[in-house]
């Protein structure tokens, strides 16, 4: 790690401030220009810890910048990862208030919710299957509590300035089927995204790492490296296999994965 001890809660304050006011701060990768991965996995921890103090309690995880696409967009070559608290649990359908979010968009993913715990980096494709209590089509909500770009530089944010802010998570909608983790071929779970019935996006789950099982791999083995484990009855978001899709007020946004079943949200 490059930061200061200091530097990791100050930074994180402020990020769990802005989420509270509304109001973007700017890039944490100008403020310190030799942030590290770690340092911003520091970061995010610290702002952990803040949220507990609040009173949120962790539900689950998430994955973030698996897709090809999104990779070269950032210029890295690994994916992210956040976490998911109570307070970010939406019903299928439900509407999300005026105002909860600073500048939302959703991404389409296939949810893991899980029955026993996983932890080491040694953990296996096999491993995450006969840990998987079933799988869900869902909705991340995402939001940025960091400028998406410098006003006077035109610098736009990296990957440390992601996973410092929680890797834009904000909220989660789960569908209502629920599947045992080998009902599909989840390389071959796709979705048509809609934004006020209008497809703005499609994909299939192969966009993930190929297969959305590896990102939970993937994740179980990176919380390794800092001591965490995912843990029984948590949710796992498995990472998008389309663009995030914005979504001002008004926006009414539906997921259609057919067979494997369908999730919507409203943005008032």
């Amino acid at each position: 790690m490059s930061l200061a001890a200091e530097d990791v809660r100050a930074a994180a304050e402020r990020l769990f401030k802005a989420e509270k006011s509304g109001e973007q701060i700017g890039l944490l990768s100008l403020a310190f220009p030799g942030m590290t991965m770690d340092d911003a996995y520091a970061v995010q921890t610290e702002l952990m810890r803040l949220k507990a103090g609040a009173g949120r309690k962790v539900i689950g995880w998430k994955i973030g910048l698996t897709s090809k696409a999104m990779q070269y967009a950032l210029n890295i070559s690994t994916p992210d990862s956040g976490v998911l608290f109570d307070d970010m649990a939406f019903d299928n359908d439900e509407a999300v208030p005026k105002g909860r979010f600073i500048q939302p968009r959703i991404e389409a993913e296939i949810a893991f919710v899980m029955k026993a715990p996983l932890a080491g980096g040694d953990v296996t494709r096999d491993d995450v299957l006969a840990a998987t209590d079933y799988v869900a089509p869902s909705i991340e909500i995402l939001d940025t509590r960091i400028l998406r770009a410098d006003p006077e530089t035109g610098k736009t944010r990296i990957i440390v300035d992601t996973i410092s802010d929680n890797a834009a998570n904000a909220g989660i909608v789960l569908g209502n089927k629920r599947h045992a983790v080998d009902a599909f071929d989840l390389r071959w779970v796709g979705s048509i995204v809609s934004r006020n019935g209008e497809v703005e996006e499609t994909g299939l789950g192969a966009g993930v790492l190929n297969d959305p099982v590896e990102g939970i791999v993937w994740l179980a083995r990176r919380m390794a490296q800092y001591g965490q484990r995912i843990e029984a009855g948590q949710v796992i978001l498995s990472g998008s296999f389309i663009r995030p899709v914005e979504c001002p007020g008004g926006s009414v946004i539906e997921a259609d994965f057919g067979d494997f079943g369908r999730v919507g949200c409203r943005f008032e």
